[in-house]
């Protein structure tokens, strides 16, 4: 089976990504896939570069996440994240895709494989995937930006911008059959991924 799971930035996607995993999900996370392609020797660096300038490397020659964000998200850059989003995506999409064939090399079909894509209405037409169940985690706009202000070290004028930077609520509860409140207690998230979970599995023993 394969999960989709998304949710508006510091909505509490990644502590439903974590329950997932604790509850025998294999979790592909994209955000970990864009960090592989920021390291050194990656192929995307080259790209990046000619784009945004060497200015966004550190000084190991990885991709300075802080200063590309900067570019990006700055006063003036409003192609910038869709020339950053058609460098990335492909590259991400091919990782995700071998992550996948490395967990199905067992030839079970017992796997439940969750896709953890932060933009996943975004990228929905363009990924080579499809599937069973589609989860999104959101919370009102206000408490992610205190979120992001208290646990990323950001202005409130760029929680903002991060928020203003993805698709409304609407469009990711639109494909979704699944809608996890993420400002509900911990406990209570867990108990309904634990509950999704069971269920999944029990479809699974069905097919």
């Amino acid at each position: 089976m394969r999960v989709g799971l998304t949710g508006g930035i510091a909505s509490g996607k990644s502590t439903v990504a974590s329950r997932m995993a604790y509850d025998g999900a294999e979790v592909i996370d994209y955000d970990r896939l864009v960090h592989c392609l920021q390291e050194p020797g990656s192929p995307a660096i080259g790209a990046l570069c000619d784009r945004f300038g060497s200015a966004i490397l550190d000084d190991q020659g990885g991709v300075d996440r802080h200063a590309l964000s900067s570019v990006v998200f700055g006063a003036g850059s409003s192609d910038a994240l869709g020339t950053l989003n058609a460098i990335m995506h492909p590259l991400v999409f091919d990782l995700a895709a071998q992550r996948e064939t490395q967990i199905m090399a067992d030839g079970s079909a017992d796997h439940l494989i969750v896709h953890d894509i932060p933009l996943l209405t975004e990228v929905y037409d363009e990924l080579p995937f499809r599937f069973d169940h589609i989860v999104t985690v959101e919370a009102p706009a206000s408490l992610r930006v205190e979120r992001m202000v208290r646990t990323r070290g950001m202005s409130r004028a760029q929680a903002l911008a991060r928020i203003a930077s993805q698709t409304d609520d609407r469009w990711r509860e639109r494909i979704s059959d699944v809608i996890i409140d993420g400002s509900t207690s911990i406990e209570q998230m867990f108990e309904q991924v634990d509950s999704l979970m069971s269920s999944w599995r029990r479809e699974m023993e069905r097919k």
